[in-house]
C-alpha cells in the first residue's frame, strides 16, 4: 500500500513497522499534505475482525 502511495504522488513515506499490538503500519502524506497511516494486522485475530 505504501509503494501505491508513493507511485500516486505521496510525500514523506516512511515505511511500515512492527507494533506492539502485533500488526504493522506506516505512514504517508498525499499530494495536499494530509497525512495517513496505513495499518495490518496480519494474524487470525485481524482476519476475523477485517476480513
Amino acid at each position: 500500500m505504501l509503494a501505491q502511495a508513493r507511485t500516486a504522488g505521496a510525500t514523506a513515506v516512511l515505511a511500515a513497522q512492527q507494533r506492539e499490538w502485533g500488526g504493522y503500519s506506516g505512514y504517508f502524506a498525499d499530494p495536499d499534505g494530509f497525512r495517513w497511516e496505513v495499518a495490518v494486522n496480519p494474524s487470525p485475530l485481524g482476519e476475523s475482525l477485517l476480513p
